[in-house]
């Protein structure tokens, strides 16, 4: 069985709650359920945090042992430097997944300190982001 752990970043629990426009109705827990039941071959962990270093030691406590990791460092991922460091000192693929398109947003978002650090990006897809990553991982 696969492992495959799930890492969100800052405001990610606040998913159907929060500017439903950009990011949809459906909160993170109502998605994972539904994610598990498509994946029941995969052994999840799900892993949130508004704080950037709990979000590097969770990369660190992963990092060497999981089949792969999905992360979403929400705002963290156009300012944090130890984040993409994180990324780049573990040995567990990363896969970086954006709900909304950065890219047609603000300009600053444009600018990911952990997408030459990860194995691959999916940007913009909604919550279906995080089911491509895992077929990605697992195939």
């Amino acid at each position: 069985m696969k492992k495959i752990a799930i890492i969100n970043g800052p405001n990610l629990n606040l998913l159907g709650k929060r500017e439903p426009g950009v990011y949809g109705n459906q909160s993170f827990d109502e998605y994972f359920v539904e994610l598990k039941a498509k994946f029941p071959e995969v052994e999840f962990h799900y892993f949130q945090s508004n704080v950037e270093g709990e979000l590097i030691n969770e990369l660190q406590r992963v990092g060497f042992s999981y089949d792969g990791i999905i992360m979403n460092p929400g705002g963290y991922t156009h300012t944090s430097v130890a984040i993409g460091d994180a990324i780049a000192a573990i040995t567990t693929p990363v896969v970086e997944v954006h709900i909304s398109n950065v890219h047609a947003r603000e300009e600053f978002r444009k600018l990911s300190h952990v997408s030459a650090k990860a194995a691959g990006s999916i940007i913009g897809l909604g919550l279906k982001g995080y089911a491509l990553a895992v077929s990605f991982l697992i195939s």
